[in-house]
């Protein structure tokens, strides 16, 4: 499902003026962006204009590289104005940028391009006094998104809730307001963040920011849920998402998060099964739990877990956290792991059983001439006692070296 380009919400005709006035009145290019340094309004330029603001009127947003830049000066946290350095590298001259806060929340970011890093005591208070009337206004843009945004989630959630009269209730409030058709194909993506250094607002925005964009696309239409830390996206479309279109989005969602976010946040995301109607939303809700808890477990799958392509970790992953544990491990294979060579007699094991038994690809695979591989299959049989040419022993142990290898990342994010 290909996305449009994100951007930031244009801002309203009452928040552009104020950013006009204020622009004419210092004589400098001004422009206030979103928490994410997303444009929303901006105002004509004065000579000042540079590389990356330019390009941010091109293109709807500035570049990965300059919002990444900008966010790493900590804006995000300011309690007060404060100028940030320009970068020749990003094409970036220096500005004056001042937190928008209200009730304790920030809005957004004013920033004032001022390539001497200096403004008088007359310019710093008519900044002010524009901060104060830009953030009272974007409070109230704000207050009335956060009706439909809110409206948006307990669907969502209603959606994919375990009980069956809720989710029934749901989908017929989703059709009645035209956000749902019963023949679509649905999918339902889970993002998770980490714990990490970010304030709950500005996670919530990034997790929007990152997802927004999935919910009009040329194929199909979303619906976004976010609670602080988590985010859930149901997709509903004419027909089931290619391989390489979920690949594509996963990769777009974790770009966008990791430019948004201290890497810290360390964001999962976990992908559930496709599903033929949007009756299947609580399902493919359920899979992508599992798979956001293979995504963090398991480091060799770069942050995204996708349910289809799990196999038996997507039964492994359904135990509870506190029955995942050592205890699991068959203790033939515990034996062999305490032996010496036992990592190699174990990477021999592994490689055998993901090849089905085959002498021939599991000694291509390893390098290893046939009459080594058969010596080391002789020696994991009597350390282990168990016959590799029975189906249950080569399963009890293809499991065990699964539990190890989940057992093997540490604990997860509780889902």
């Amino acid at each position: 499902m290909t996305a449009r380009p994100q951007r930031a919400r244009p801002g309203s005709p009452e928040l552009q003026a104020l950013v006009d006035e204020l622009a004419e009145l210092l004589g400098r290019s001004v422009a206030v962006d979103d928490p994410l340094v997303r444009m929303v309004c901006t105002s004509r330029h004065f000579g000042d204009e540079d590389p990356v603001r330019i390009g941010t009127l091109l293109q709807g947003r500035a570049d990965n590289a300059s919002i990444r830049y900008v966010l790493a000066q900590g804006v995000a946290r300011w309690t007060r104005p404060g100028f940030i350095d320009g970068r020749d590298d990003l094409g970036l001259l220096p500005r004056y940028v001042v937190p928008l806060r209200e009730r304790g929340h920030l809005l957004g970011l004013l920033m004032v391009v001022v390539p001497e890093k200096e403004l008088g005591q007359p310019e710093t208070e008519a900044i002010d006094r524009a901060a104060g009337l830009m953030a009272a206004q974007m409070y109230a843009e704000h207050t009335a998104a956060d009706t439909w945004r809110t409206d948006e989630r307990d669907l969502v959630r209603d959606l994919v809730d375990a009980n069956v009269a809720t989710r029934t209730a749901a989908r017929r409030r989703g059709v009645e307001r035209g956000l749902l058709g019963e023949g679509e194909h649905v999918l339902v993506t889970l993002v998770q963040l980490g714990r990490g250094t970010e304030p709950v607002r500005q996670s919530e925005a990034a997790l929007w920011g990152a997802l927004e964009g999935f919910r009009r696309t040329r194929s199909g239409r979303g619906l976004v849920a976010i609670d602080q830390e988590r985010a859930t996206l149901i997709q509903l479309r004419d027909r089931p998402p290619g391989a390489d279109e979920v690949v594509a989005q996963t990769a777009r969602v974790l770009d966008e998060l990791r430019t948004f976010l201290d890497p810290s946040a360390a964001p999962v995301i976990g992908v559930g099964g496709r599903h033929p109607s949007v009756h299947g939303a609580w399902t493919s809700y359920e899979q992508a739990l599992v798979a956001a808890r293979a995504a963090r477990r398991l480091p060799s799958l770069n942050g995204v877990g996708d349910w289809d392509l799990l196999g038996e970790l997507a039964v492994l992953l359904q135990l509870p956290e506190h029955a995942l544990n050592a205890s699991l491990i068959p203790e033939p294979l515990r034996t062999l792991s305490g032996t010496h060579g036992g990592d190699r007699l174990r990477d021999t094991l592994r490689c055998f059983l993901e090849n089905a038994g085959s002498i021939p690809r599991t000694a291509e695979a390893l390098r290893l001439h046939r009459t080594s591989l058969y010596y080391r299959l002789r020696q994991i049989q009597e350390i282990t006692g168990f016959d590799l040419d029975d189906g249950a022993h080569r399963l009890t142990l293809h499991l065990g070296l699964r539990i190890e290898e989940l057992l093997g990342a540490g604990d997860d994010v509780a889902a």
